[in-house]
């Protein structure tokens, strides 16, 4: 059962969805802008930025941090952060990861990104918390795409190089 003026289920899945699915949809779809270049920060920087940027957003509420102005101002800089978070993986910029370092920023960053909504179920919110970790589901699912492809080119350019 929901507390007063804790947000829904759909409401923490949005987020979580618009974090793992749109921003990289959005990011790829212009994945070669000039922009990218510019804004673009080390995935060192870009993972612990979103860790950070995502449980205060999703726990600021849980433990009293989150700002006055609550979601209109924590959810703008999870945006941001998603974009820096994604830049090193679809993005063509100087920080772009190779693919081993793409499969393994990918799978690091899943169970990090479901540590917050760990927190909102141990709360008893465990219908919020579960909507968060069902949106964050395409990060894992990028990481096994990106690794598959990768083996599958690895072993494609091996064949070529050895046609015996």
């Amino acid at each position: 059962m929901g507390h007063a003026g804790e947000p829904s289920a759909a409401a923490m899945l949005w987020p979580a969805v618009l974090v793992a699915a749109v921003v990289p949809a959005a990011v790829r779809a212009v994945r070669s802008s000039p922009l990218w270049e510019r804004i673009s920060v080390p995935a060192p920087v870009a993972l612990p930025l979103l860790v950070l940027a995502h449980a205060w957003a999703v726990l600021g509420g849980l433990t009293g941090l989150r700002p006055s102005g609550g979601a209109a101002v924590t959810e703008p800089l999870l945006l941001a952060a998603a974009v820096l978070f994604w830049l090193p993986v679809v993005a063509r910029t100087r920080h772009r990861l190779d693919d081993a370092g793409r499969c393994l920023y990918l799978f690091l960053a899943t169970p990090l990104l479901d540590l917050p909504a760990v927190g909102v179920v141990a709360t008893g919110r465990s219908a919020q918390g579960l909507a968060m970790i069902v949106g964050m589901l395409p990060v894992g699912i990028a990481a096994a795409a990106l690794t598959w492809s990768w083996v599958n080119r690895e072993e494609r350019e091996a064949r070529l190089a050895d046609p015996g």
